[in-house]
């Protein structure tokens, strides 16, 4: 019986995370005189970009015998959403359970896919990173009590934000796939930061291997690492007395930016040249328009995205090349960023069609 090449199959799930496709977004090139590529992390078996961070995670852990399959160990975290769905789905993949925290006011279709995938969700209110239930906090307390309960079971907190095992995850495989995809022809690199993870590591990685290459960080709006980047001051308006409506940020994007500096954020100090506001409304817009010129359905952070390489190719000029990523699908998002009657609570406006750039002038 012939057998199949190695070089073709993919063994197993894990097999199928990273290698992503490049993609030029033609209407923003067309519209800007660049070539604006974006690589397609939506396309990983995830879902997201997380599906990386999560592997190596749990690389990481059973390299360091924290994590053996088959023993009945729990991975823990605490998530907004794409991080817990790649790890609920490494976790059924590699004989573990998953065990996530998340805010109670994130889209719902994230809290659905991980109880489909055979995740424990729970589900809290959302508060500052200083109370002992926030849900980073508490996704750690619940590893420790699991772990008291049983010595034979493991409860690993994987901790996206400070293990820096997401920051190599990042350095190891999307940096060099980029610089393999451009052939290291590449002015600047444009992207949000979450745990800050895929901004270090791929910065840090092209910065070895491209000279001159530039890194911007696109931030949402009540976010304070724009401010970090720009005047080293880690704050935003939103923080005023009286004014702030969320805890985390106070933006209708979800997966990316945050009012703390973390570990792996720390990796980028010195690699970050610039950084660009998104606000919610140029995200929405941003978003409707590449649906409508390109046919692609992106989620809240890849508009941040968009929104900032279009800015950084007009800074740059005509005939530059940035790259920026497109994090995750429009398809987890739909009862909030895509959701036209929640926009219009949050005093945003919906627009019928959006047909040109006119509104990031």
């Amino acid at each position: 019986m012939n057998k199949p090449g190695s070089d073709h199959i993919c063994d197993g799930v894990a097999g199928l995370i990273g290698n992503t496709p490049m993609v030029r977004i033609k209407s923003l090139s067309e519209a800007t005189g660049c070539e604006i590529l974006a690589k397609a992390e939506f396309l990983n078996p995830g879902g997201s970009t997380k599906d990386r961070v999560a592997l190596n995670m749990v690389n990481q852990a059973e390299r360091d015998r924290v994590l053996v399959p088959g023993k009945g160990s729990t991975i823990f975290e605490g998530t907004v959403g794409s991080t817990g769905i790649s790890l609920a789905m490494i976790a059924k993949a590699r004989g573990y359970n998953a065990w996530i925290v998340m805010p109670d006011d994130v889209a719902l279709e994230k809290s659905q896919l991980l109880e489909k995938l055979g995740a424990h969700v729970e589900k809290v209110r959302p508060v500052s990173i200083v109370d002992k239930n926030q849900f980073v906090n508490l996704a750690k307390r619940r590893a420790q009590e699991f772990g008291d309960q049983d010595p034979e079971k493991v409860g690993y907190f994987a901790d996206q934000f400070e293990n820096l095992a997401n920051f190599e995850a990042h350095f190891s495989t999307t940096g060099p796939e980029i610089f393999k995809q451009t052939r290291g022809h590449l002015d600047a690199i444009v992207m949000g930061a979450g745990t800050g993870g895929t901004l270090a590591g791929v910065s840090r990685y092209l910065k070895s291997v491209v000279p001159g290459v530039k890194s911007y960080l696109a931030d949402p709006q009540g976010s304070g690492l724009f401010n970090k980047v720009k005047f080293n001051i880690m704050y935003s308006s939103t923080e005023k007395e009286g004014t702030r409506k969320r805890h985390q940020v106070d933006t209708v994007v979800e997966g990316v930016g945050i009012n703390r500096l973390t570990q792996n954020f720390g990796m980028a100090d010195g690699f970050i040249d610039d950084a660009i506001r998104v606000t919610d409304q140029e995200a929405i817009d941003m978003a409707k328009f590449l649906v409508q010129q390109e046919g692609l359905f992106i989620g809240s952070s890849s508009a941040v995205n968009c929104v900032a390489a279009v800015r950084v190719a007009r800074e740059l000029g005509p005939g530059h090349t940035i790259v920026t990523l497109l994090c995750d699908s429009g398809h987890r998002h739909l009862t909030k960023f895509w959701n036209d009657d929640y926009l219009k609570q949050q005093g945003l406006v919906v627009k019928d069609s959006v047909d040109s750039l006119d509104f990031l002038d």
